[in-house]
């Protein structure tokens, strides 16, 4: 008897994720599975798609990002992510998680960058999930629990310390009640103010927790300038305490002073790795996006306003031409625009590119969707490194590219049957033209979806098409991570 598929997408170019070369051939899905790869001349489906010898590949895995509240929001919230590729994304980065402490009032920045005042009320991430499960997002959600949350959980706004023994086993036993419902591990943000007095043994003594659900330990470095050596044996260090695998967050090289040092900063990571499991994710950009709040301005080092509460008018703007308006210095500007987030121009092309090229790296937008004016790796980051750095550039073979968005991130993460093309995998697919996918976003226009991407599927359903856009499909489902 022939195969009957719910679809079947014909003559297409497979990039299967694991790096290995393209090869032409159909692929079927029935319900949510691929069911076979080849030549499925002989088979049927509900409906096929002539892919003309695009490239169908495993649906992207954003391996970092902020999405704790735009998943809860509707597949439009999640256009941003759809229209790249992504199918799944990992959330409760630097620290910050929408779970699993509830805050009456507007929490200090970041996290009040991250997610709006009035959507802090998870007191558990079980009810986050719940949350969740009964209203599913457009994409897959892997879900962290950030330290810089549960500090304000256990310490109040009393912040400017270590916590005590006691706060941290309280800290600590808040991570294994989100880690048994589910959590996929720890992340934290030791640059931001909330975490920078917590101290190297706090943080071993919270993720002492993760040792038992073998979770993982991801982090946005105490330092990535001048301190970023330092910082990079601290991450270490804290992920061989805990006995865990480590994932370094957005790896960079931070302010002119410390442009190139990306050989130094490698060669640590590597050395690193031939002890313990380390990772890291990369933006395909040279500029970052956090709290105004975060740096101190420098002239050296442009800033483009991305919101303000009391001036929303200024996002967009560049920081020394609002000051000079304004007629104050650039300290100054920042304090009348706070609370507020900026997007600043910190980092080397090249280390960027050589970040991005080595073989730990996978891809992460971090991008932020409750700024007015995002910086455009919320909506460009995948497309950019598939046609720009890619294609355009040559910085390294498509179906590498493609790996360290798909079979890379999803065997970190453990993610299992995701992020490849096989029999019995998870029909997470996109569709997309090389010879034209490329990012639209620019930092004047950030708001723009990518070129050539034809078609995406979470879980077998249509949840994008470059004629239609997002879809109102909600196929995305809570994951949990598996060991390997």
């Amino acid at each position: 008897m022939a195969l009957r598929c719910d679809l079947i997408i014909r003559d297409a170019s497979l990039i299967d994720g694991t790096g290995a070369p393209r090869r032409q051939g159909d692929l079927g899905v029935t319900g949510d599975r691929i069911t076979a790869i080849g030549d499925l001349s002989a088979a049927s489906a509900d409906r096929e798609v002539m892919a003309g010898g695009r490239v169908l590949a495993p649906g992207f895995i954003d391996a970092h990002t902020h999405d704790d509240q735009a998943v809860l929001c509707g597949p439009h919230c999640m256009a941003c992510k759809t229209s790249q590729g992504v199918t799944t994304v990992v959330i409760g980065n630097c620290g910050i998680s929408l779970s699993p402490v509830p805050m009456a009032e507007r929490p200090p920045a970041p996290l009040d960058q991250v997610c709006a005042p009035e959507w802090w009320i998870f007191d558990s991430f079980g009810a986050y999930a719940e949350r969740l499960r009964r209203e599913p997002a457009s994409v897959n959600t892997l879900a962290l629990i950030g330290h810089m949350s549960l500090r304000l959980g256990a310490m109040g706004r009393d912040l400017d310390r270590p916590a005590t023994d006691r706060e941290a086993a309280a800290m600590r036993r808040k991570l294994e009640e989100a880690l048994a419902e589910g959590a996929a591990g720890l992340s934290t943000g030791l640059f931001y103010a909330p975490s920078q007095h917590a101290p190297t043994d706090e943080v071993i003594a919270v993720a002492e927790a993760l040792r038992a659900h073998r979770g993982l330990y991801v982090t946005h470095m105490r330092n990535e300038a001048e301190g970023v050596l330092d910082s990079i044996e601290e991450t270490l260090s804290i992920g061989a305490a805990a006995g865990v695998p480590v994932v370094i967050s957005h790896h960079k090289c931070a302010m002119p002073e410390n442009h190139g040092r990306s050989h130094e900063t490698l060669a640590a990571i590597e050395a690193g790795a031939r002890r313990q499991a380390v990772a890291l994710d990369v933006y395909p950009y040279a500029a970052s996006s956090t709290s105004l709040a975060a740096r101190k301005p420098r002239p050296d080092v442009p800033v483009r306003i991305a919101t303000s509460l009391p001036h929303p008018e200024m996002a967009g703007r560049m920081l020394d031409e609002v000051a000079a308006e304004w007629g104050v210095s650039l300290e100054a500007a920042v304090a009348r625009l706070l609370p507020a987030s900026g997007i600043f121009h910190t980092m080397a092309e090249e280390d960027v590119q050589r970040i991005m090229a080595h073989p730990m790296a996978m891809i992460g937008s971090d991008g932020g969707p409750l700024a007015k004016h995002p910086h455009p790796r919320l909506w460009g980051t995948f497309p950019r490194v598939l046609g720009h750095y890619s294609r355009d550039l040559g910085l390294f073979p498509l179906e590498a590219a493609i790996h360290k968005m798909t079979g890379r991130p999803a065997a970190v993460f453990g993610l299992e049957g995701r992020g490849m093309l096989a029999p019995g995998a998870h029909a997470d697919l996109v569709l997309l033209d090389p010879a034209t996918v490329a990012d639209r976003a620019t930092f004047a226009e950030p708001r723009q979806a990518a070129a050539g991407i034809a078609e995406v599927w979470v879980n077998g359903q249509t949840a994008y098409t470059a004629e239609g856009g997002a879809t109102r499909t909600r196929s995305g489902r809570l994951l949990h991570r598996s060991p390997g």
